[in-house]
């Protein structure tokens, strides 16, 4: 029987080799592969990679087959959830997940694979150069799915007052980033085959937990919790940071208007609270949602991505570190910052042609940004120059209504002294208390 496993999983590698797709494997071979228990299949795969009959090319499409045979037992929420169109954003995390799911499978099987070939086999450095390309496409995760979850997700959950939850999540989230970024290093430093392994598997491991704490505990909340105006939000929102080896239609659509955390209603009545997975209702008890703030207030001023008072926009501006002044599509200067400035400015200046505020010398080179600002030669314009021990960076940008119009420019001047002299990191407060 154990030849006739190796002899029926060579097979499906051959065809998959040969262009043959999962779901047309999955009607030849899917009751006979299901029979071939998970623990058996490294041992097999192993076996394949040592003889030499399978090469880097087939890993990915090993792990295909992992995901679809022998890790895609899917649990009743994950079943409605697949029920959810595509493009729903819900559905969209989900099969992120999927993808996420295939590479930690991936990884763990290409760090298994290239530390038992011996270090004089010729096939060990294109394993390894395949290992470190896939894990250095890993971040990825963390700059599309997390971060969607982190900036668009959390602050529904937090507001209806389940807050430890994306605590939690938030945390595990930094551990995957900083384990990537460790084992990315290691690799280029080529540090023992066994640390190697050893850090690998757990990444493969970390990210492999995760998947199943989202697509059992973090989706089902979200499905009973979230309206359609929440979700309509999240979908015009989610373009901007991205998705993570997914391309994302737009099937699903709702008349629903896109409502902020800020604008929805938090309570969470006793019907939906009773439909939470049970995971959620330990740790939240009984839920406290953030009822008691009111973001906007009487005379707020509403800003594209905000709501501030005059008294607050004031100060913002006196506390930027660089100074900004700004002229208008006529050519005069019609604000400018408070507070420290390194170019002085006074309120003389209010309703002055932008010529008259520089040298004669310089007027040429005035007129040549404003011109080519207003013919739609978008490239920021930019000077650095030294007073005294300073360096001082000064940069010219065009400011542009929604519609790409001319509204005026932007002068940004900031003293850069400090900044050049900055190397390493500094990830630690200091502060004396």
């Amino acid at each position: 029987m154990e030849r006739e496993k190796v002899e029926l999983f060579k097979e499906v590698l051959k065809k998959l080799h040969e262009g043959e797709d999962v779901e047309s494997l999955k009607k030849q071979f899917g009751e006979l592969l299901s029979q071939i228990p998970p623990f058996e299949i490294p041992v097999i795969e192993q076996e394949l990679i040592k003889s030499g009959e399978i090469d880097v090319r087939d890993i990915i499409k090993m792990c295909d087959l992992h995901v679809e045979f022998f890790r895609g037992a899917v649990s009743e929420a994950g079943r409605e959830i697949e029920k959810l169109p595509n493009g729903h954003p819900l559905r969209t995390l989900y099969e992120e997940n999927k993808q996420i799911l295939k590479d930690a499978e991936a990884l763990s099987l290409l760090a298994s694979s290239t530390f038992s070939l011996p270090k004089d086999d010729p096939r060990r450095k294109q394993f390894y150069e395949k290992l470190v390309q896939h894990v250095s496409g890993l971040h990825r995760i963390g700059l599309t799915h997390y971060t969607r979850e982190e900036m668009l997700i959390f602050p529904y959950i937090e507001r209806r007052g389940i807050t430890a939850v994306p605590t939690v999540l938030w945390s595990k989230h930094d551990e995957i980033r900083l384990k990537i970024r460790l084992l990315l290093n290691l690799l280029k430093k080529e540090e023992s085959d066994e640390r190697l392994k050893e850090e690998a598997l757990e990444l493969s491991r970390m990210l492999s937990d995760m998947v199943f704490r989202e697509n059992n505990i973090l989706y089902p909340t979200l499905k009973v919790l979230f309206s359609e105006g929440e979700w309509k939000a999240i979908k015009l929102l989610e373009k901007d940071i991205g998705y993570y080896k997914i391309e994302v239609t737009d099937e699903w659509e709702t008349s629903a208007e896109p409502v902020l955390p800020h604008q929805m209603d938090p309570t969470v009545s006793p019907e939906t609270y009773e439909k939470l997975p049970d995971e959620i209702k330990r740790v939240a008890g009984m839920l406290t949602p953030d009822t008691e703030y009111s973001l906007v207030r009487d005379n707020d001023m509403e800003i594209e991505s905000g709501y501030l008072s005059l008294e607050e926009l004031n100060a913002i501006f006196k506390t930027l570190p660089f100074d900004i002044t700004f002229v208008d599509k006529h050519g005069r200067v019609r604000f400018f910052s408070g507070g420290h400035r390194i170019f002085h400015r006074a309120p003389t200046v209010l309703g002055r042609p932008v010529q008259f505020c520089h040298p004669p010398r310089s007027v040429h080179i005035v007129n040549k940004i404003l011109k080519a600002f207003k013919e739609g030669r978008k490239e920021p314009a930019e000077f650095w120059i030294n007073m005294g021990d300073r360096k001082i960076h000064i940069r010219y940008f065009p400011v542009l209504d929604k519609e790409g119009n001319y509204l005026g420019t932007l002068e940004v001047v900031q003293d850069i002294t400090r900044i050049k002299e900055l190397e390493g990191e500094k990830r630690l407060l200091d502060w004396k208390d």
